[in-house]
């Protein structure tokens, strides 16, 4: 995948210029700038993805559902969602239903970012023409309300310690689970997402969902929490590395 300048795309994160001083090489997926990789090496940065690394995904697609009857709607759209709140669903195309709330749907796609079940799910929602209109829930713009970061590698609980009060750790915090809380000081949603190679070698990992305003913010945190590891942001590649 060849490399492109974030700006010259209309959709790029709030902390790119933050990325390009570190060596970020960004690529395009699905019409925005997302960074590929920070010029390291594949293996390098796969090991750090391994230890402890950050990566930025804010670009990539993710939605929000909620209002009564999402959930009945999304299910009629295919979608796998559990009756259990403060859990996610993975989807047959690796996208994740974060279930919020009983009536609340965080949707996020796969690494691979084509945002294909999402643009379907967009397709498909509309209002019916007249009333009484059927319970179905509404469409929230979370991509334009929330930056997402990946937290990656095994110290990634120890480093987590440092800035969030809820205890992470993986025997503790389990697959799938969501934990609605602070973090460095600020309202911060964390999935366990946990990347498993075709080895069956499993690799710690997180997503972060937080006010896309705060971007800058929480990143310089969450970098400053890692450096005790020896943590390093890395790209998407990394990312999609370790399920190889």
């Amino acid at each position: 995948m060849s490399t492109i300048a974030p700006v010259s795309l209309k959709r790029r994160s709030f902390i790119y210029r933050l990325l390009a001083a570190e060596g970020a090489q960004f690529g395009e997926i699905n019409g925005g700038a997302v960074p590929l990789h920070f010029g390291a090496g594949r293996e390098v940065e796969l090991a750090a993805a391994r230890r402890l690394a950050l990566a930025d995904l804010s670009v990539l697609p993710h939605v929000g559902f909620k209002g009564k009857g999402t959930v009945e709607w999304l299910t009629a759209q295919g979608l796998t969602i559990g009756p259990d709140s403060n859990k996610a669903y993975r989807q047959a195309g690796g996208e994740l239903a974060a279930r919020l709330a009983p009536t609340e749907i965080f949707l996020i796609d796969s690494l691979a970012g084509t945002g294909a079940l999402i643009g379907r799910l967009g397709s498909a929602w509309k209002w019916a023409e007249s009333a009484p209109r059927p319970a179905q829930g509404y469409p929230t713009p979370r991509q334009d309300s929330h930056a997402w970061f990946m937290v990656a590698g095994e110290f990634a609980p120890e480093m987590f310690a440092k800035i969030c009060g809820v205890d992470l750790r993986r025997d503790r915090f389990a697959e799938g689970a969501i934990a609605q809380t602070s973090m460095a000081k600020m309202s911060a949603i964390v999935i366990r997402a946990d990347r498993q190679g075709r080895d069956g070698r499993v690799n710690a990992a997180y997503h972060v969902l937080a006010d896309i305003a705060s971007a800058e913010y929480l990143w310089s945190c969450l970098m400053d929490a890692a450096a005790e590891f020896d943590g390093r942001p890395v790209g998407l590649l990394a990312l999609q590395d370790l399920e190889q």
